[in-house]
């Protein structure tokens, strides 16, 4: 079936543009230039995915995600200003499932709508239907780390930590082989799509936000290894 996207952003340019780039991915589009209207509409027919602008008048994406949230699971991508850590921070507390910092790729946006979405539809799937229409991957294990890939959960020493889809796809990357190094290019490809350029800072950004929510539950976190001049690597403890 058709997934169906909610766009939801004052920027009546963006909505176009996006909106246009979606339909010819094969994707249905619904766009409200204002969060009463978004909440309003969604509420009463949610869409598969809601791309939400976090600066609105009005309502802003915040209040309209703690809205939502209340009655409805629906997955959520932020539109956000770039490094804005706060609303990051604040946003995935509530229930947000990954963001795009603006200005941004409209194929590095479908990139990340697609990941979304087929975890949302392996997590819905239970017991025999999920292994007969698809064989789930299999959890990970490293020392205190666990990730389940399929339901998109992380915990460290038993407690949940909560990450975006880029940054569970660079950590997933990295602790499938503990030791072993991944340049940025190698964590490029594991977390974005062939036709996407992100500049390798990128990947230092996602690291250094990475290690900021694993401490807030472990204050002594260092299973992230920086090798200057070469990359990343996953030391098991």
């Amino acid at each position: 079936m058709t997934a169906t996207i909610a766009l939801v952003d004052d920027d009546r340019n963006i909505l176009t543009s996006v909106s246009i780039a979606l339909q010819s991915e094969g994707f249905a589009t619904r766009v409200y230039s204002d969060g009463e209207a978004a909440l309003k509409a969604l509420t009463e027919n949610p869409a598969d995915l809601a791309v939400l602008d976090i600066k609105m008048p009005r309502m802003d994406g915040m209040e309209l995600l703690r809205r939502l949230r209340e009655k409805s699971a629906m997955p959520v991508i932020f539109l956000t200003s770039k490094d804005d850590e706060l609303d990051e921070a604040l946003g995935l507390a509530m229930g947000a499932d990954d963001y795009i910092a603006k200005p941004f790729s409209q194929r590095l946006l479908i990139a990340r709508i697609r990941a979304i979405l087929r975890r949302a539809e392996l997590s819905a799937r239970t017991g025999d239907e999920a292994e007969a229409e698809e064989a789930l991957p299999e959890r990970i294990v490293r020392g205190r780390l666990e990730m389940d890939p399929a339901r998109h959960k992380v915990r460290w020493t038993g407690e949940n930590v909560t990450l975006t889809v880029t940054e569970f796809m660079i950590l997933e990357s990295l602790a499938q082989r503990p030791g072993v190094v991944k340049s940025r290019d190698q964590l490029m490809d594991a977390a974005y799509t062939d036709d996407v350029y992100v500049d390798d800072r990128t990947i230092d950004s996602h690291i250094k936000r990475l290690r900021r929510k694993f401490r807030a539950v472990d204050g002594e976190f260092k299973a992230i290894e920086t090798l200057y001049g070469v990359g990343y690597r996953f030391a098991e403890e």
